[in-house]
């Protein structure tokens, strides 16, 4: 699993107890899942279809820093299905995880569109044809 983007855990990220809440964190993984999702199929048109169970391991608190990892498990027709797991950078101890995440490639009326994608493609490996200007 590749951890990309990493958050530092600041007084505004935090709930009445002190640590991280739950709903920025699972806004920062829907952001991040959706960036992988584009890169991957190489289209900005997605929506997110299914979140599976989230599992909180540990929480995390303020001045913390945090990583974010996702990694694609299986290519549909219409859909990419990803993994996550958010870690404390410092420490490695697992914050969340959650098994399936997906993804579906739409066309201009929203209505689900075959992507053509099988497998994980990095970036550096492919022509820059999107209009996308990424570095995996």
């Amino acid at each position: 699993m590749n951890f990309h983007t990493r958050k530092w855990i600041k007084p505004e990220d935090l709930n009445p107890n002190g640590t991280l809440f739950g709903g920025s964190l699972l806004r920062w993984i829907d952001e991040e899942a959706a960036i992988y999702a584009i890169i991957q199929l190489e289209n900005s048109h997605i929506v997110t279809k299914y979140i599976s169970e989230i599992n909180f391991v540990s929480t995390a608190v303020q001045a913390d820093v945090i990583e974010l990892g996702i990694m694609a498990t299986k290519f549909g027709r219409t859909s990419l299905t990803m993994c996550c797991e958010v870690r404390n950078k410092i420490t490695g101890n697992s914050i969340l995880t959650i098994d399936e995440i997906v993804f579906v490639s739409v066309d201009a009326h929203g209505k689900p569109q075959p992507h053509g994608k099988t497998e994980i493609s990095y970036a550096r490996d492919r022509p820059d044809h999107t209009g996308y200007s990424v570095n995996s």
